[in-house]
Order: C-alpha cells, then structure tokens, then sequence
C-alpha cells in the first residue's frame, strides 16, 4: 500500500487494552532514558557555554559545542535508520549508546578544545541515533492507531529533558564546574545501555547482499555540515559573513545535487528517495519542519525580546516561555488521545498548526496592547497547535513507510525537523534584521550585536539608543511573530493535503 492507492492505512491486527499496556511498557521503559538522553543533549550543554569559553579561551568559536553536535547527529541520523531496518534496531540502539558513552567521557575528561570537540562530535555520533531507533522500536512494538494512546509518555519525556536541561546545566555549572554537566550524563547513559538490553531483539530485514552506502552518508555530510553552518553564520546578521554563508550555500548546493545523482544509482541507497518522495512521507515531513521551526525559531528570539522590549528580568524570561514548552506537550498529548478515539492523522495536525497560526497572528496585531499574562496565555495557544503536529508526523510517516522501513522513516522526520529549525530561526532573525534595517540601519547593527552578545549588551547602551532600539524591536518582533505564523500556516495547509488521512 502507498499513499497513491488509499486514503487511509490498513487496519492492525486489534489488540485488547491490556495487551497494548503490556506490549508498550515492555519496551518504553527500557528506552525512556535513551529518550530523555537524545533530548537533553543539546539543552543542558548550552547554559555551559560561557564556562567552556573562559576556560579554553576560545569566545569567538564556542558555538562550535552546539553546531558540532547537531551536525554529527544530523548525518547519523539516516545511517542509524537505515542499518536499523537491515540490522536490526535494538543492535543499532546498542551501538548508538556506546558512541554517547564515549563521547561524554572523552568531553568530560578534554584537556583542551580540540578534545571537547571530539568529545561533542562523537556525542553527535551517538545521539544521531537515540531519537531515531526508540521511536522506531516503539512503532515495531505498538499498531499505529494505538500509539496515540501513550503519547502523554513519550510527549512527557520531552517536555521534562526541555525543562530540566537548561535548569540542570546552570546549577551543574555553578555548583561544580562545566564538566559536572557532562560527568552527569554519564550515569544516565550507562543505565540507558543496560536497559537497552532488556529489549527483545528483532531481526532487521536482511543481511544477505547488503551494501553500506559508504559515499552516499559521505555526500550526505558534505550537504548537512556545509548547509546547517551557512544558516548558523546567517543567524548571526553579520554583513561581514555573507560571503561565507553564500560560500557555504554553494557547497551544500553542489553535494545535494551529487547526492541525489548517487541515490538514484546506489543498490542499497543511504536516503531511499523514492520513499522520501511519497506525497504522504514529503509532506508529512514539509508540515513537521514548519512546525518545529516555528517552535525553535521563537524559543531562540522570544528571550530578546522579552527583556529588550517588555522589560522582564533574566529570572522572569523563563516562566514566561514555559507556557510555549508546556502547550507543545499538552498538543502532542491532545493529538495521540485523538488520533486513538478518531483514527484521524494529519487532520488533527492542519487544526493544530491552524490554531497556531491564528494564535501567533494575533500575538502579531496585538502584541502591544496584551499584558504579560494574556500574552502568556497566547504563547500557551500556539505551543498547543504546535504540538499536534509532532505526533501525527512521526506516526503517519511510519504507517506510510511499513514495518520494513521504519528505521528510515523514523530517521526522515528527525532531520526533516532538525533543518526545519535551523531554517526556521534563520527566516525569523532575517524578518526582524530586515525590518530593523528598512528603518533605521543602526538600530539594526545594535540587534545585531544584541543577538551575538545577549541582552548583557542592554546596561551599556546609553538610555536615548536603548530607547530607540527597543522602539524598533517592538516593531520587528510583531514581523518576527508573522513570520512564525505563515511557518504555522504554511505547515497546516501542507498537513490537509497528505492523502494517508486515517491510521
């Protein structure tokens, strides 16, 4: 069956509810750590960073912690997916945890930068794969009608990693230094190998004949790293790193047009194109990354411009952004429960990323004129649409990709979402950089400045430039929420058109 021949998924074998609360925590709870490890990775490293660099001495370059990491696990994902189609994915899992280990010891002992940085890339190496294989192994284990049904769990452990890491980061760093955040993982990512083992192992698909797809993954990384590091630099709304970004563009250009030359012509292709380019699978992809760009993108900005423009303190910013990570999970559950009750997919999502839309669209008109409870309130509205569409995506793509190939398609929305969120944050900053700049081009090099240096740059201006720039913000910002609701809405049209409607 393909999304061309039917317009929903055939019926799983029915299940009790007692058989479907075995079957899903006989394997839940041997994967929740591995979960909340592939989660929490990038979080609880981030609040680290200005230790790392005073340590090392290494300001100008320190973003390379984070961008490493996300580059190593963007080219692993669809490595992992596609070996744990073939191989097995409880193999796979094993082999991704032990890259983790080994790449939180090496960062937590690094005796320079460079050592770090291996420590990050095989962190990335292992990381890649954590998401990817346990939402595949609890698609092996549940029918997809039914997953919905959990969803408060796998949702719960995502809100609790997006939570838990910032705070746990800062109060590792401050009691004990940076390298406490990663001799912290390493407890966690030893328990979550030892109950990996308790996973009943399943055979993959085959073994005889199969070939890696060696330049394939080759041409993949020289896509993603060339492309990941252009929307990082563009971030930045430095004039001066435009010739790098279009340098780097360029780069990732030609590798993604000798990729899919290789994909086409490769016996046992890295990235299954043909799969990929199902209307179910591409827009159910397209959506998922409108949607967590979106997510990202005003996770990113929404901390300028809540200090800069309404005047919150640094300890205030956070339970002001708590409601948009609350009502992500709260959507994600919303969805799964419906999708149980109804059998609807992707409808639920195009109403999600719909109330999204109009949410931040009203944030947009009326930003102004709404204190910082109903504002919070709004953040809470668009965080719940928002969220419906993490679970349709995910389980609509492996209903569409059948048992076979659920470690690829597994992989697919992790890198669908992964580029949609560095796209995302790039659109938004480019919206309130370009809006500054048809205004006033020195207000816009001070938001500039303000984004690379954080909103400590505000104290040091003079009360007249502070003044004018928050003016301007203010008027940016309502771009930048427009902006994040055309991602919404441009994710909610693609979701009404994937023609698998049911599961």
């Amino acid at each position: 069956m393909t999304p061309r021949d039917a317009g929903s998924a055939p019926a799983p074998p029915p299940m009790t509810p007692a058989e479907l609360r075995r079957a899903f925590f006989r394997v839940f709870p041997s994967v929740a750590v591995a979960i909340l490890l592939g989660a929490i990775d990038q979080t609880i490293v981030a609040t680290a960073l200005p230790a790392i660099a005073g340590d090392f001495g290494v300001v100008e370059g320190i973003s390379w912690v984070v961008v490493g990491y996300l580059i190593a696990a963007t080219v692993a994902a669809p490595v992992y997916g596609r070996l744990g189609d073939v191989f097995g994915l409880r193999r796979l899992l094993l082999v991704a945890l032990l890259f983790s280990l080994a790449g939180t010891a090496v960062a937590a002992t690094a005796p320079s930068f460079a050592w770090l940085m291996a420590g990050r890339l095989l962190q990335g190496a292992g990381g890649g794969g954590l998401t990817t294989l346990t939402m595949a192994i609890i698609g092996q284990a549940i029918p997809p009608r039914e997953r919905g049904r959990f969803q408060a769990w796998i949702a719960g452990t995502f809100v609790l990693a997006s939570s838990l890491g910032p705070v746990a980061g800062g109060w590792l760093t401050e009691a004990a230094g940076w390298r406490a955040v990663f001799w912290a993982q390493l407890p966690a990512a030893a328990l979550a190998f030892l109950l990996a083992l308790r996973l009943p192992p399943r055979p993959g698909a085959r073994h005889a004949g199969f070939r890696f797809d060696l330049p394939g993954a080759l041409l993949f990384a020289a896509f993603v790293a060339p492309a990941l590091l252009a929307l990082a630099q563009a971030r930045l709304l430095s004039a001066e790193a435009l010739p790098g970004v279009a340098g780097l563009a360029a780069a990732a250009g030609l590798a993604l047009w000798l990729l899919l030359r290789r994909e086409r012509r490769a016996r046992d292709p890295l990235l299954p194109l043909p799969l990929l380019a199902e209307p179910t699978i591409l827009r159910s992809n397209l959506f998922t990354a409108c949607g967590h760009g979106a997510v990202v993108g005003l996770v990113t900005f929404l901390p300028l411009y809540l200090q800069s423009v309404r005047g919150l303190t640094p300890s205030e910013v956070g339970p002001m952004l708590l409601p948009l990570s609350l009502g992500s999970g709260a959507g994600g559950l919303t969805a799964g429960r419906l999708m149980a009750r109804t059998g609807l997919a992707a409808p639920i999502a195009g109403a999600g990323l719909g109330l999204a839309a109009l949410a931040l669209g009203a944030i947009a008109l009326a930003a102004p004129a709404l204190s910082d409870a109903q504002l919070a309130w709004a953040f809470a509205a668009a965080g719940l649409g928002l969220g419906c569409s993490y679970p349709v995506s995910q389980i609509t793509v492996q209903v569409a990709a059948g048992p076979a190939r659920l470690g690829a398609a597994a992989a697919s929305v992790q890198y669908a979402r992964t580029l949609g969120a560095a796209v995302g944050t790039t659109l938004l900053g480019g919206a309130l950089f370009g809006t500054l700049a048809a205004g006033d081009p020195q207000v816009a090099e001070l938001f500039g400045r303000l984004v690379r240096e954080g909103a400590a740059l505000l104290p040091t201006l003079p009360a007249a430039t502070r003044q004018a720039l928050q003016e301007g913000l203010s008027l940016a910002f309502r771009v930048g929420f427009l902006m994040a609701a055309a991602l919404a809405a441009l994710g909610a049209w693609l979701a009404w058109r994937v023609p698998v409607r049911r599961v």
